[in-house]
């Protein structure tokens, strides 16, 4: 299967930054962090490894060898760490190159994840004809998550996570995605931030609610042209991923699998997950990986 892998690293952290003030049971460094750069980067690991770092040991170890990772127009602190291309410098035995997502003119914000995966296609037309992983980096994946989608026989996949293992409280997960699925396990949609009603609905037959964060499986020639012509979003004006990958269903159905799995994904979007998050990666990773 194809080891190749995209990181979403492209976004201005709005939310974060202008809440971060507000916390000052946080460490000096990690309030720098958090104020002044991308959510992936701030040092909440042990011996002060940015986030980014445990994703990409992740990805190596679940056997991706081939990673873009999608920055904003303004980023250093990514392309320091990680190094560019050129100098030969490798993380974890992973090759590490990069697409920029830059803020159009008219706007004070990147168009959106569905724009930032169609930035590093752009840049990897040596991609055509093969499948790639994409993910938020905002998110710890499992190594399994990430095994389980390079894995798939099947060319577009997503995982299906249940409700219940997120270990969120319900007012947040409610802001999350929900999955509707067919009785064989295929997409049918995402619903993004569902309303009550949609709530109300989305259990399956044994009660089990599926939650989408952001991690598929996707074949390239197969998703470009959802992200060429996916619509700004009517509330959010932004171009989503989610909204692509439905797009992508509804003209080709039965093509994305969903791949259930029941645990915990580290959600790195507010600065009350900090404490959280560095808690758990002190708990659960060693001082190097």
């Amino acid at each position: 299967m194809d080891p190749n892998l995209v990181i979403l690293a492209g976004g201005i952290s709005s939310r974060m930054r202008n809440a971060v003030s507000f916390h000052t049971e946080l460490s000096e460094t990690l309030r720098y962090d958090a104020k002044n750069k991308s959510k992936a980067m701030i040092r909440v690991g042990n011996g002060d490894r940015p986030f980014l770092d445990y994703l990409l040991s992740n990805a190596h170890r679940a056997g991706y060898a081939d990673v873009v990772i999608v920055v904003g127009e303004h980023d250093a602190e990514i392309r320091k760490v990680y190094g560019e291309p050129a100098n030969g410098k490798q993380i974890y035995n992973l090759r590490i190159s990069y697409a920029q997502q830059s803020i159009p003119a008219s706007r004070t914000k990147p168009l959106g994840t569905a724009d930032a995966l169609l930035q590093a296609l752009l840049v990897r037309p040596d991609w055509q004809g093969k499948q790639f992983t994409v993910c938020n980096s905002d998110n710890l994946y499992s190594v399994e998550a990430l095994r389980l989608l390079r894995e798939s026989p099947h060319p577009n996949a997503l995982i299906d996570y249940e409700w219940n293992a997120l270990r969120f409280e319900n007012e947040r997960l409610e802001k999350f995605s929900f999955i509707c699925r067919d009785p064989n396990g295929f997409l049918i949609r995402i619903i993004e931030k569902p309303t009550r009603e949609e709530l109300a609905n989305a259990p399956d037959d044994s009660g089990r609610i599926g939650v989408s964060m952001n991690i598929f499986r996707l074949s390239y020639d197969l998703i470009l042209p959802a992200l060429q012509t996916v619509p700004l979003h009517p509330l959010r004006n932004e171009k989503e991923l989610p909204e692509a990958v439905s797009l992508m269903v509804r003209d080709h159905p039965n093509s994305v699998k969903t791949i259930q799995l029941a645990e915990y994904v580290p959600d790195l979007t507010s600065p009350d997950d900090i404490g959280r998050v560095a808690d758990y990666l002190r708990a659960n990773f060693q001082q190097t990986v």
